[in-house]
């Protein structure tokens, strides 16, 4: 269950004394880091995540009195929904997460690769959008969604995210200020507010320009084999025959719930669309996730299909079955990209 907001907000002086620790004891720590790294597989894997750590709590520390700074600047968080203010606010995030991008992909000697066309307007040559935009993504773990998340907010596209995410992710601080400041939404893990959920999306989608892009998630979350095949049973108890055979069918993502994405589309049918595949970091969920398996010398690969608003189907089951079927081109993707980053036998 989540802690209460005043308890949450406890964690901001601990993170100032987290890194003060750290930076102080930061001798120690990397002959230590060093030492362990020597019987790791990899180059220094515990002294590059010791890195990657300190500068994360930097980031963080360095965002929440950023925060403070703004919550003064808006008459004491009067004025939090200013334009002005809620536009610093994306700035100061954009900042952050193209910060630790930089720093993890030197650290950690990653290259991102955009395959195909991408949707900027920005990009020479390259037809793009500048309506408002909904934006459905493979879920894929907190490193592919960060990554998701910068991408839309970087100098290329300037985007003004809103987010449908996981309440437990108001663990991080600087997740639990800004977004909350923001307009997103975070869906609770009681079951049963399946419609307060939606209705939620609706209200981000109407009030969608063309700076901004709702990010929404049709999965659910993060794919296992077993989340896989629960849903597959989910489909059948609903005697849904032809949505049982279609998630089948897919073998690295779960079947997406059409719901969010109706109500999205419904309340914005204005917006284009743009589909992303993403893989590359999508074993990583948690700590454990990344102390075994740490992502080093890789490619990750992202891809991106744009749709006109007026090619969007506005029916429920049209939109249901397309949505199905651009699920079956990410999953055709993913298997492509991943067997082609295989090495050879």
């Amino acid at each position: 269950m989540l802690p209460p907001r005043p308890v949450r907000r406890v964690t901001g002086p601990l993170l100032l004394g987290a890194l003060v620790l750290g930076v102080v004891l930061l001798p120690a720590l990397a002959v230590v880091s060093l030492v362990v790294s020597l019987f790791l597989p990899g180059r220094l894997r515990a002294l590059r995540l010791l890195a990657f750590a300190l500068v994360y709590l930097a980031l963080e520390v360095a965002g929440l009195a950023a925060a403070a700074v703004l919550w003064v600047a808006a008459g004491f968080g009067r004025r939090l929904h200013a334009p002005r203010i809620r536009a610093a606010h994306y700035t100061v995030l954009r900042l952050v997460l193209d910060t630790l991008m930089r720093v993890a992909q030197r650290l950690f000697a990653l290259r991102l690769v955009t395959d195909g066309e991408s949707w900027s307007p920005l990009d020479d040559g390259v037809p793009g959008s500048t309506n408002a935009m909904v934006v459905l993504s493979r879920h894929a773990g907190p490193g592919d969604s960060f990554l998701l998340v910068q991408t839309l907010m970087n100098r290329d596209h300037l985007r003004q995210p809103r987010i449908v995410l996981k309440d437990l992710l108001q663990l991080d601080p600087l997740i639990d200020v800004y977004l909350n400041r923001l307009p997103n939404h975070f869906v609770a893990s009681a079951p049963g507010l399946g419609d307060v959920t939606t209705e939620a999306i609706a209200d981000l989608a109407r009030g969608l320009g063309e700076e901004d892009a709702l990010l929404v998630f049709p999965e659910g979350a993060n794919f296992t084999p077993q989340r896989r095949l629960r849903a597959i049973q989910r489909l059948r108890d609903r005697g849904l025959t032809a949505a049982v055979r279609s998630a089948e069918a897919l073998r690295h993502v779960l079947p997406p719930r059409p719901a969010g994405v109706t109500a999205a589309l419904r309340a914005a049918p204005h917006a284009d669309v743009v589909f992303v595949a993403h893989t590359g970091l999508d074993h990583l969920n948690t700590v454990g996730d990344l102390w075994r398996s740490l992502p080093m010398d890789k490619t990750l690969h992202l891809r991106w299909w744009f749709v006109p608003a007026e090619e969007v189907p506005r029916g429920e089951a049209e939109l249901t079955d397309w949505l199905y079927r651009w699920w079956a081109t990410i999953d055709d993707w993913i298997t492509t990209t991943s067997a082609a980053e295989r090495p050879a036998a």
